[in-house]
């Protein structure tokens, strides 16, 4: 792991799969936060946002543009493994139980049945609907205990940040196994339904232009995250050059 703008990044995609399989075969909990720019902007304003996240076993590089900041800085080349990417890519290695919490049932439905095609074993895993509240307001308790009758291995959560990042960190002390996996939108992705969001074309992708994709599908959640992304990374990019100067 390496530790940048205040995230203990994992980037080496072998090495987080070893992770995930060492902590199922430990029997101890654990979750992974899928890190993307808005993250990396909460965690510099909120010291409390910034514990949760440091709580994680690591978070993997869902930003395509963190490792171009790392290149610029420190003159290291790094990739990003996008939560979408790591969520597809567990479904299909058919290793492992899974549960798939959060977002309305109709989308968890939908999701089932085309991850059946990647994976037939999906069609006996639990997809349920998590209530809509505010995070102080689950039953921790009772989730827990359905995940351990459930007896999955991996545990994917879908209710958006900061939300997801918090529910893991406040789940785990309840949970007996396990790897929490916060993966956003990836549900609504993958879900084949005409009217969820839908991820950018791969050229897009290729071009570090999802954010745009984003912005042009769902304009008012994300030109107001966009613009506290950049009006935020002068003071990011400022910090992490005293680390680096610190470090020297």
């Amino acid at each position: 792991m390496e530790k940048y703008f205040d995230i203990r990044y994992e980037f080496d995609v072998p090495t987080v799969h070893k992770s995930i399989e060492e902590q199922v075969a430990s029997g101890n909990p654990g979750y992974i936060c899928v890190a993307d720019g808005n993250i990396l902007t909460m965690v510099y304003k909120d010291e409390e946002y910034r514990k949760v996240i440091d709580g994680s076993m690591f978070s993997i590089c869902d930003s395509s543009w963190v490792p171009k900041f790392v290149r610029w800085i420190y003159g290291y080349e790094r990739s990003h493994y996008c939560g979408s990417d790591i969520f597809i890519d567990i479904v299909r290695q058919r290793k492992y139980r899974m549960i798939f919490l959060g977002t309305k049932q109709t989308v968890l439905n939908a999701l089932q049945q085309n991850l059946a095609k990647e994976n037939p074993d999906v069609t006996g895993m639990t997809f349920k609907e998590l209530p809509f509240c505010t995070v102080d307001e689950f039953d921790y308790k009772g989730i827990a205990e359905m995940i351990e009758h459930d007896g999955a291995d991996i545990i994917w959560i879908a209710l958006g940040a900061p939300k997801q990042e918090q529910f893991m960190n406040r789940l785990q002390p309840y949970l007996k196994h396990g790897v929490q996996i916060a993966i956003g939108a990836a549900f609504n992705f993958y879900s084949g339904l005409a009217d969820a969001p839908q991820r950018c074309p791969a050229w897009m992708r290729k071009l570090h232009l999802e954010f745009v994709h984003r912005i042009f599908k769902e304009p008012k959640k994300q030109i107001k995250r966009c613009w506290g992304i950049v009006t935020t990374l002068p003071a990011i990019f400022n910090k992490e050059r005293k680390v680096k100067k610190q470090n020297k």
